[in-house]
């Protein structure tokens, strides 16, 4: 699954393969948990989290991966060492086996994200 035409995220999880349905429900939990003030959306078929209607945070089941989006370059730059060890493209985090996805790091990566504001990459 590229991009979802779920209209919104509980219908999107509902599509997902098991295997996947249960780590992209925690990402979606900590988001909720983590991101007060932001809106939970659809956006380019996948859940994401805006702050002001610009996006900040998203997440999809990709064919093989599932990817973390963090949209905000400061975040990035500020948690590098951190992130060196994992497979990362330009603003995605990408977990291959969602078992080994680092929830502690994805936690400590939106409570950043909400502490603050800064430049979007996208």
């Amino acid at each position: 699954m590229v991009q979802s035409k779920a209209p919104d995220v509980p219908a999107y999880l509902a599509e997902l393969p098991d295997e996947r349905r249960a780590a992209l429900t925690r990402l979606r939990e900590l988001c909720l948990a983590e991101l007060p003030g932001f809106t939970e959306v659809m956006a380019h078929g996948m859940p994401g989290y805006e702050r002001d209607g610009v996006g900040e945070i998203a997440f999809a089941s990709q064919k093989q991966y599932i990817s973390f989006y963090l949209l905000r370059s400061d975040i990035r730059a500020a948690f590098d060492d951190r992130l060196s060890a994992h497979d990362m493209g330009k603003g995605c985090l990408r977990f291959r086996n969602p078992a080994e996805i680092d929830f502690d790091l994805v936690r400590d990566l939106l409570r950043a994200t909400a502490s603050g504001d800064g430049a979007v990459i996208c």
